[in-house]
């Protein structure tokens, strides 16, 4: 069993539920337990003229590889009406794999830590609430680091989901 952070967002479709609905569909892999759910934030839409994302960050042990649960997001991605006509458009649900272990994963299909993690106060301020104030990623650097570098402006923090 590994530690995995799975970053969720939905700004489409009621994306409250939409987050909701992914975090039970996680709970059902096989092999797998949802260990932690940080609360729900909004942020703005990467691209303009968007409706606000609403955006957390689940904590799963599972003992899937990384492509087997790559495979089994798209899936729930999928089964939840996602369509991927443009990048960072409006989406009923984005699931991404933030980090999984202590691995570096560079395949071309996904790369772990995810590649822009580090740029989304949207990923890092749910991501740390559930890790510890002294996490480390697996490249040594720790998440305070990261926080630190990244403010929390434009991200509203709803209550718990």
């Amino acid at each position: 069993m590994e530690r995995i952070y799975i970053g969720m967002g939905s700004n489409l479709a009621a994306p409250d539920q939409q987050l909701r609905s992914a975090i039970e569909a996680l709970a059902q892999l096989p092999g797998t337990t949802v260990v932690g759910v940080s609360a729900f934030y909004q942020s703005d839409s990467l691209l303009p003229g968007q409706p606000r994302y609403t955006n957390a960050v689940a904590a799963l042990n599972s003992s899937l590889a990384p492509l087997e649960l790559l495979d089994a997001l798209q899936a729930i991605e999928n089964d939840q009406g996602r369509e991927r006509l443009e990048r960072w458009g409006p989406r009923t649900l984005d699931l991404d794999i933030l980090l999984f272990g202590d691995r570096l994963i560079d395949e071309p299909r996904l790369k772990v830590p995810h590649y822009q993690m580090h740029l989304r106060a949207f990923v890092l301020y749910p991501l740390a609430e559930l890790a510890s104030a002294h996490f480390l990623l697996p490249d040594g650097q720790p998440l305070s680091h990261l926080l630190a570098a990244c403010p929390f402006e434009g991200l509203e923090r709803m209550s718990q989901n």
